[in-house]
């Protein structure tokens, strides 16, 4: 049967084009398939929902920093393996495979630049690189670049986006925390200011230390920042978490952040910061306090003269030999201090304290002959009237209620 047999194929008048790849992305926050030209456009910001897109630490500096500006140092240092980590694979595979799929050789990428004319020091996280860990490197990275922000006095600026502590390090990576931690505390005492940028995510070790230590911290939108993620903690404590928790609008209502900030308005936003510290003086002020560098900087003043009170009649000074009740024997007024300290007010006669009895044995101190203790609870002032405020009694034999309050101790017999 003719009918059952397969018709040959024609040729096709134009061949058949291949689909090269990353040409379309689907947005994690909608589900949009977007266009990849048109997302880079719009700095990896989904249109219809406003999902931020995890990007490279590279074309994080391309956006934010000026074009020709950007110094790149520090590269020198990269990761080792010290403690000889294996788990599944070696770390030091593990090393070499994200240096091939991110082209950065570490988590972090330091160096100098300008954000619209204002000279700063940056440094940008990358996630792609073993999910933006902190390791020695990372640690010590930054660490340089807090020291040329402060012999420079040059603003820090640091994007975050990390998992965490690298766990391939162990406490070798831990250590950077505080490491990063002093040094950002002497950035702080100089006047040098640090804006913490950050993005998502950031959590771990690196929320724990430097992130969350800005003069000022900015987030992007949507972004989830804490130490441990929302799904260990509802496991932990067993209650549900309230909406939103850990993203940057539930921070920003709570006090951790300081503003929220769209990627597109991120470099105007840092621009106009810088130049609030540049018109303060210098480099602004640190932690909310006036600048130290403009203190440091302006030249010390001559104290102005201290205006001298009006002579005053001391009720402890006798007149002077001169006859002058304002002459100090050295050409100036006599002040009520000094005649005080001339004539000291004599001290006001008081009644010995009676004498305590031991207590009988097996029994308590009588009550008329407890030691008084002053309580910290209320304040007496001078003017208050004493005798009707109660007084705290102190008996040393008693061991099940040594304190007692009363407002007049009882007499024996």
């Amino acid at each position: 049967m003719s009918w059952l047999k397969k018709k040959p194929e024609l040729p096709r008048a134009y061949p058949k084009r291949e689909m090269p790849d990353n040409i379309w992305t689907k947005c994690d926050g909608c589900g949009e398939i977007i266009y990849r030209r048109e997302l880079e456009r719009n700095l990896f910001v989904c249109q219809k929902c406003g999902h931020h897109f995890r990007i490279p630490a590279r074309t994080v500096m391309r956006f934010l920093i000026d074009p020709d500006t950007f110094e790149e140092r520090f590269s020198n240092i990269t990761s080792t393996d010290p403690l000889e980590f294996r788990d599944s694979k070696k770390y030091v595979d593990r090393l070499k495979s994200a240096r091939q799929s991110s082209g950065a050789t570490e988590a972090v990428l330091c160096g100098k630049g300008a954000i619209e004319g204002h000279p700063v020091a940056i440094g940008l996280m990358d996630f792609s690189f073993l999910g933006g860990s902190m390791a020695s490197a990372v640690g010590e990275r930054l660490a340089r670049l807090m020291k040329l922000a402060l012999a420079e006095r040059t603003p820090l600026i640091i994007v975050s986006s990390s998992g965490g502590a690298r766990m391939q390090e162990g406490i070798l990576s831990l250590m950077q925390m505080a490491k990063t931690s002093a040094l950002l505390a002497r950035l702080a005492d100089a006047g040098v200011p640090y804006i913490s940028v950050l993005t998502h995510p950031t959590t771990g070790g690196v929320t724990a230390s430097f992130a969350s230590l800005g003069d000022i911290i900015l987030a992007e939108p949507k972004a989830l920042i804490g130490f441990a993620g929302p799904r260990v903690i509802e496991q932990t404590i067993n209650q549900e978490l309230p909406p939103g928790f850990q993203r940057s609008e539930f921070l920003l209502d709570h006090g951790f952040v300081d503003r929220i900030v769209p990627r597109a308005e991120m470099r105007a936003t840092l621009a106009q910061i810088l130049g609030y510290f540049a018109d303060s003086g210098g480099n602004g002020p640190s932690r909310g306090a006036a600048s130290a560098v403009s203190r440091a900087a302006a030249p010390a003043r001559p104290a102005p003269p201290r205006a001298e009170a009006p002579p005053a009649a001391s009720a402890f000074a006798p007149p002077p030999a001169n006859g002058s009740d304002t002459d100090r024997g050295d050409g100036r007024p006599a002040s009520r201090d000094d005649a005080a300290r001339a004539h000291p007010a004599p001290a006001p006669d008081r009644a010995p304290a009676p004498a305590r009895t031991p207590p009988a044995p097996g029994g308590n101190t009588p009550a008329n002959e407890r030691e008084p203790v002053r309580t910290a609870a209320r304040r007496v002032d001078a003017q208050d009237d004493r005798s009707s405020a109660p007084r705290l009694w102190y008996d040393p034999s008693d061991a099940d209620d040594p304190f007692v309050e009363e407002d007049e101790p009882p007499r024996p017999g």
